[in-house]
């Protein structure tokens, strides 16, 4: 009897927890519609919308990259401390509501160019972590064959990784230029700094790709410090997305990946239409200093940085509009979190342990399709072979 007894009661037991879980099916839904902040305009008549629909796939996707963003940057702060990473390092966390919302905003035949604060962008264009993180400790596995380094990667249709402040201006707006000659209907993204917005160059830029009507959208990521510099202290107007002066501008919450979405279409629909470029202006924030040997606290206070991180923090927004959506609950989205920490890891483990480029190699991919050819060395003794 007592044996039959059990049996009921776990047959009851199990009979709620299938009613439990039948409940929560019912409770949680495929998508569920947000309010956004409203971007600010400058020669729009009209901009983004102020509400958008986000479904259960895509956020969990936007939260799977962003998180990988994130602790792949933390990885990469750990190897170069360890001196795994030689040179300059320059990390992007805080900002991954800009890279995952421009990406979820534009086509993969779109093409993309940025500065040298580049590993969230190379992520979201279709680098793997292992080559991201092989790149920087200047390995073979790495997207440049190790040859690159923090602030030259790339992949297809993705131009890098600048290392010259600015530099991308003119070249993101000759890429536009090729765009617009094949006629395609493809766009150029092109990031730069808040400290590269007072370069002449890319003033030069706007003007060409006003003047040609070139599909080009300008992208100032500002997070307030250019290096070590407040945008009050460093420019004059720190109205960026006024900056083109005769191009239309947007005024874009860059911590929020939704936000970010919404504009980058509206931006890369009026470019696609033959109006010309645009800007845009994400305001966003960096947790680490400018590069590694910056440790950032010296022109800011810690309270600052905290303060962001617990009231502004990109992740944590998308997180909680899920959750509270019932979107996912908060179990799924832990889970995602060991899987990335695991792929970090293993990514990690195998760019402090493949080989480095070998010597012979140095003057490879000199030329993207040509015949092979002898490249010189340090001296006219030494001579390398440059295969495409």
């Amino acid at each position: 009897m007592l044996a039959a007894f059990i049996s009921r009661v776990l047959r009851r037991v199990a009979q709620k927890s299938a009613r439990r879980v039948l409940v929560a099916s019912r409770n949680s839904s495929n998508d569920a519609t947000f309010e956004i902040e409203k971007c600010d305009l400058y020669l729009l008549e009209e901009g983004p919308p102020v509400t958008t629909v986000l479904t259960r796939a895509e956020g969990l996707k936007y939260y799977r990259m962003m998180l990988t963003v994130r602790r792949m940057e933390l990885k990469a702060d750990q190897l170069y401390k360890q001196k795994f990473i030689r040179g300059f390092c320059h990390l992007c966390d805080g900002q991954e509501a800009c890279c995952v919302g421009l990406e979820a905003g534009i086509n993969a035949s779109d093409h993309v160019i940025t500065s040298y604060r580049a590993h969230g962008m190379c992520y979201t264009r279709g680098l793997s972590v292992r080559s991201i993180l092989t790149e920087l400790t200047g390995r073979r596995g790495g997207c440049a064959k190790g040859k690159g380094g923090s602030m030259h990667m790339y992949t297809k249709n993705f131009y890098g990784g600048n290392g010259i402040v600015g530099a991308q201006g003119p070249l993101g707006a000759g890429i536009a230029l090729a765009c617009k000659y094949n006629g395609n209907g493809e766009i150029c993204l092109t990031l730069y700094g808040d400290g590269a917005a007072n370069q002449g160059q890319i003033a030069e830029a706007f003007n060409m790709a006003a003047l040609w009507k070139l599909p080009c959208v300008f992208i100032c990521e500002n997070n307030l410090y250019a290096m070590g510099t407040s945008t009050e202290r460093a420019a004059a107007s720190t109205d960026y997305y006024k900056r083109g002066n005769f191009i239309p501008g947007l005024k874009v919450d860059g911590m929020d990946v939704l936000c970010v979405r919404e504009a980058t279409k509206f931006a890369a629909d009026y470019c696609r239409s033959g109006k010309g470029p645009i800007l845009m202006e994400l305001q966003t924030y960096r947790y680490h200093g400018h590069s590694m040997s910056d440790p950032g606290v010296s022109y800011r206070t810690r309270e600052e940085i905290q303060e962001v991180r617990s009231k502004r923090d990109p992740i944590m927004i998308l997180q909680d509009r899920m959750v509270n959506s019932k979107l996912a609950t908060v179990g799924e989205l832990k889970e995602i979190g060991t899987e990335v920490k695991k792929e970090i890891d293993d990514a990690a483990q195998f760019a402090t342990s493949d080989p480095e480029p070998r010597l012979e190699e140095l003057g490879h991919h000199v030329y993207s399709s040509d015949s092979s050819f002898e490249v010189r060395g340090a001296n006219p003794w030494i001579k390398f072979k440059s295969v495409s």
